[in-house]
C-alpha cells in the first residue's frame, strides 16, 4: 500500500499513476477522511489537555463541583476518540484500494499493444511442416484429457496422463534444482490455504476477491500463486539488512476463478482454474531491489534458454502492468501450433507496496530505525504454458514429441513422447 503520508504529500502523483494504470484511486476521499480523523484526534487531545488542567485545579482546591465537569470531559474525549477510530477504519480500507505508483522507466500506454519488447532469445523454429496445437497433439498421444476433466470438475480443468504428467514433474524438478543449486534460492513447501491477512499482504485482497476461491465459512482462501504464502513468510518481522536479499523458490498448485476471462483461451492447456507454478520470491533492501528484480528475471529466462524455447521479454506498460506492480516484465514463449506467444512468467517488483501491508521491515544497523523491505516475485516458470510451448516446439512430423535434452535425465531417459 501507499502510506497515508505519501498520499498527503503527493496526491497528484498518486492520481496520475492510477489514471495511467486505468485504476480508480479514492485520493480525494482519503484526504477528506484524513482531515476528519485528525480533527477528531485534535479535539480529543484538546479536551484531555483541559482535563489535565482541571485535574490539577481539583487536586489543589478539592472543589467537588469540578468532578462533574471532569466526567463530562472524559466522556467527550472518549466520544471523539471513538469517532476518530471509526474514521480511521474507513481510511485504512480506502488506502488498500489505491494502486501502486510506477517506476519512471515503465512505458506509458493503455493496452498490451503498448508493451515494449526489451529482448528476444532464439528464433521461431522452422519445423518444415504445418505445426499442430498442443491440445491436438496432447489428445492424439493420450497425454492430455480435457473431456474427463470436464465431467469431474467442469470447464477449465485438465488431466495430464502418463508422459504428460511425467513431463510436468520433470519440469518442476529441473526448475527447483536449477534455482536452488545454481541461482541460490531456498526452497519452501508452503501452505496452499491462507487467511485474509495473507491475501491482503500481497494485495490480492480486497481488489481481486472475485478472482480467488474461498473456503465456505472459514477465513481461508486457495492460493492463486505461491507468491502469497512465501511473501508472507516474514510477515510482522524486522530483518537484519545483512541477511538481504532473501531468495525463495516454491512449487505449488495454484487456483484462480478466471473471472472476466469468458471466451478467452477456452481450448487447451492455457487458462485453467487449477495449474502449477514454480515461484521465485525475493525480500530486498530499498537500494538493491531494482537490480535484484533484473536478476530474478534473468533466473526465469535461464530456464527458458535451457529448454531451448524462443521467447520475448516484454516491459509492461502502465495500463497493462497491474494494480500492485511498480515495474513488471512478462516472458512470452513462442508456440508454433497456436502461432502466437504464450506468457510463461510475469516478473514484478513492488517497492515497499506489499511489505507495508505485510509489515515486513529491515534494520540497516544497530540503533537505526527499521524501514519497509522491498519485495519481488516471478514465475520460474508457470507449468501449463511452458508445457504447451515445449510440445509445439518439439513436435515431429510423425506426431511424436522430442524431449528437450535438459529434461531427459528427469524423464527416465525417455527421448520421444508417443513412441511405442
Amino acid at each position: 500500500m501507499l502510506s497515508l503520508e505519501f498520499i498527503r504529500k503527493n496526491p497528484d502523483v498518486v492520481r496520475r499513476a492510477a489514471e495511467l494504470k486505468g485504476e480508480p484511486a479514492p485520493v480525494d476521499e482519503i484526504l477528506e477522511l484524513d482531515q476528519k480523523w485528525r480533527a477528531h484526534q485534535h479535539r480529543a487531545e484538546g479536551i484531555k489537555a483541559q482535563q489535565n488542567d482541571l485535574s490539577k485545579e481539583f487536586a489543589r482546591t478539592r472543589d467537588e463541583a469540578l468532578k462533574a465537569r471532569l466526567r463530562e470531559m472524559a466522556d467527550a474525549a472518549k466520544s471523539e476518540l471513538a469517532l476518530a477510530d471509526a474514521v480511521k477504519r474507513d481510511l485504512d480500507d480506502l488506502l488498500l484500494r489505491v494502486p501502486n505508483i510506477f517506476h519512471e522507466s515503465v512505458p506509458i500506454g493503455e493496452t498490451e499493444a503498448d508493451n515494449v519488447v526489451i529482448r528476444e532469445w532464439g528464433t521461431k523454429p522452422d519445423l518444415g511442416f504445418p505445426p499442430r496445437t498442443h491440445y491436438d497433439l496432447g489428445e492424439a498421444l493420450g497425454i492430455m484429457d480435457f473431456e474427463r476433466a470436464v465431467k469431474i470438475a467442469g470447464s477449465r480443468f485438465a488431466f495430464l496422463v502418463g508422459d504428460g504428467a511425467r513431463l510436468e514433474r520433470a519440469l518442476v524438478q529441473l526448475m527447483l534444482d536449477v534455482h536452488t543449486r545454481e541461482h541460490g534460492y531456498t526452497e519452501l513447501w508452503a501452505p496452499m490455504l491462507v487467511n485474509s491477512a495473507a491475501m491482503t499482504g500481497t494485495a490480492n485482497l480486497p481488489k481481486f476477491a472475485d478472482m480467488l476461491f474461498k473456503v465456505e465459512d472459514r477465513d481461508l482462501w486457495l492460493i492463486p500463486t505461491a507468491e502469497v504464502p512465501v511473501t508472507n513468510f516474514h510477515r510482522d518481522e524486522i530483518l537484519d539488512a545483512d541477511r538481504l536479499p532473501l531468495k525463495y523458490v516454491s512449487y505449488s498448485p495454484s487456483w484462480r476463478t478466471e473471472a472476466g476471462a469468458a471466451g478467452k483461451d477456452t481450448r487447451g492447456f492455457i487458462r485453467l482454474h487449477q495449474f502449477s507454478k514454480v515461484e521465485l520470491v525475493k525480500v530486498t533492501t530499498a537500494e538493491t531491489s531494482l537490480d535484484e528484480f533484473e536478476k530474478l528475471t534473468a533466473d526465469a529466462e535461464d530456464i527458458l534458454q535451457r529448454l531451448g524455447l524462443h521467447y520475448q521479454a516484454m516491459a509492461m506498460c502502465t495500463g497493462d502492468m497491474g494494480f500492485a506492480q511498480y515495474k513488471k516484465y512478462d516472458l512470452n514463449a513462442w508456440a508454433p501450433g497456436l502461432d502466437r506467444y504464450l506468457e510463461v512468467s510475469s516478473c514484478s517488483t513492488f517497492n515497499d507496496f506489499q511489505a507495508m501491508r505485510a509489515n515486513i521491515r529491515y534494520r540497516a544497523g544497530r540503533g537505526t530505525p527499521p524501514r519497509f523491505a522491498h519485495t519481488i516475485n516471478g514465475s520460474g516458470l508457470a507449468l501449463p504454458r511452458t508445457i504447451d510451448a515445449i510440445i509445439e516446439t518439439y513436435q515431429r512430423s510423425d506426431g511424436m514429441i522430442a524431449v528437450p535434452e535438459v529434461l531427459k535425465p528427469y524423464m527416465g531417459g525417455v527421448e520421444l513422447i508417443g513412441a511405442r
